[in-house]
């Protein structure tokens, strides 16, 4: 159910008050639909929760056409006007770069990048809020970004792993899980891929496909004598939409 203020509201009554593309309706529908309580201080709130879906999706779409290579952390490689390599194989927003630019450079320049599939997550979630927020507010939060993995995620963007969910999402990222990995390709132990809300996955050095290529691919790089196959988990990485919106609704008020 979804409930606004606490009081529970319809689908119908949220379309007549905010168009909503097909995506968004068949979000709002599970939330309506499900079990689980989906609590909202205001429509906006859960506006913005549905802008930004929208814009996680429409970043991986982008991420995916721009050119960015796949390649372990050992062989990782950036634009050196914007980033710096670490020796982990990060990358580092520079001094006196506007933070803005260097995430726009990766989408115009993506050959200039090549990195494994957790960095891409990455990237995606802060190309995605950059769309949705003023400039300078994306600027003042995220002046100093390190782009590698789940560890080193900016406070602001709240980023979790749900795990055991009753309900899934478009633009939730999802994690195909491979048991039996060759060891000779670890990276191949899993993959991260945002769900697109049409049947299909982004899954960097996959690219846009479905979840059964996903796991068939996964389960070509398994090790000899490998019984168990690859698997998508019942687990959903998310940003915390309430505190992004609250961020936002603080700035332009």
């Amino acid at each position: 159910m979804i409930r606004i203020s606490g009081r529970m509201v319809t689908p119908e009554s949220i379309v007549n008050q905010y168009p909503l593309n097909s995506i968004q309706k068949n979000i709002v529908n599970t939330m309506a639909t499900s079990s689980k309580a989906y609590d909202f201080s205001s429509l906006e709130q859960l506006k913005f929760e549905l802008d930004l879906r929208m814009s996680i999706i429409n970043a991986s779409r982008k991420l995916n056409s721009s050119g960015l290579a796949f390649k372990v952390f050992t062989k990782s490689f950036c634009n050196r006007e914007f980033w710096t390599r670490t020796n982990e194989g990060g990358f580092l927003l520079r001094n006196n770069v506007r933070p803005n630019e260097a995430i726009e450079d990766i989408f115009r320049n993506g050959r200039k990048y090549g990195t494994e599939c957790a960095t891409a997550m990455v990237i995606v979630y802060y190309k995605a809020v950059l769309d949705l927020y003023p400039v300078e507010l994306f600027n003042t939060m995220f002046s100093s970004i390190h782009l590698m993995n789940w560890h080193y995620l900016s406070r602001y963007l709240g980023i979790n792993n749900y795990m055991n969910q009753t309900d899934y999402f478009p633009g939730d990222c999802r994690y195909f899980k491979n048991p039996d990995v060759n060891p000779l390709a670890p990276h191949l132990q899993g993959e991260n891929a945002i769900d697109l809300g049409d049947g299909t996955f982004y899954a960097h050095g996959m690219g846009i496909t479905t979840a059964d290529r996903i796991i068939r691919t996964l389960n070509r790089n398994r090790k000899i004598g490998a019984r168990r196959s690859a698997y998508l988990m019942e687990s959903a990485t998310r940003p915390d939409f309430k505190q992004l919106y609250s961020m936002m609704y603080s700035f332009t008020r």
